[in-house]
């Protein structure tokens, strides 16, 4: 399983914040082994809250738009459990937590949405199922074989 976000990618947007926060208690450097698992958990609570609408390959097949938006998600989860590890959480990291996993609770609650680059509901990329949203139900059937005009009426 990949993180949604990296190393790289936390120092991007907090690197003193980051180097501060993860330091190691007794050498001062920043402890990468400490990061890297704060970035999976995140991107594993990440994936726990959206399997309540999204399924396992629909979340591994999601666009670059939506891929970025988790990016930034993950940042701000794993940083806040990366403070909590290091006991060095402040106001700050913990309301960007929240307001996180608020996002995330109200986009599977289908109150925002996640694109993906999955065909449309056909799955053969046809057409002819028509414009589908997210939250509506597409039935596709083959042709029936019983019926009236085929049995005689009976």
């Amino acid at each position: 399983m990949q993180p949604y976000a990296t190393i790289a990618d936390i120092e991007a947007r907090f690197r003193d914040q980051l180097a501060l926060v993860a330091a190691d208690e007794q050498t001062g450097l920043r402890d990468d082994m400490r990061v890297e698992k704060g970035l999976i958990d995140a991107s594993i609570e990440i994936r726990g809250i959206l399997a309540g609408r999204y399924s396992s390959s629909e979340l591994s097949a999601l666009d670059a738009d939506s891929l970025a938006l988790l990016k930034i998600y993950c940042i701000d989860v794993a940083f806040y459990r990366i403070a909590l590890d290091f006991s060095r959480s402040t106001d700050n990291i913990k309301e960007r937590y929240d307001q996180t996993v608020k996002r995330l609770e109200q986009i599977a609650a289908g109150k925002g949405a996640l694109t993906t680059t999955m065909p449309p509901a056909g799955g053969d990329g046809s057409a002819d199922v028509g414009e589908i949203g997210q939250n509506e139900v597409a039935l596709q059937a083959p042709e029936r074989v019983f019926t009236r005009e085929r049995l005689g009426r009976i």
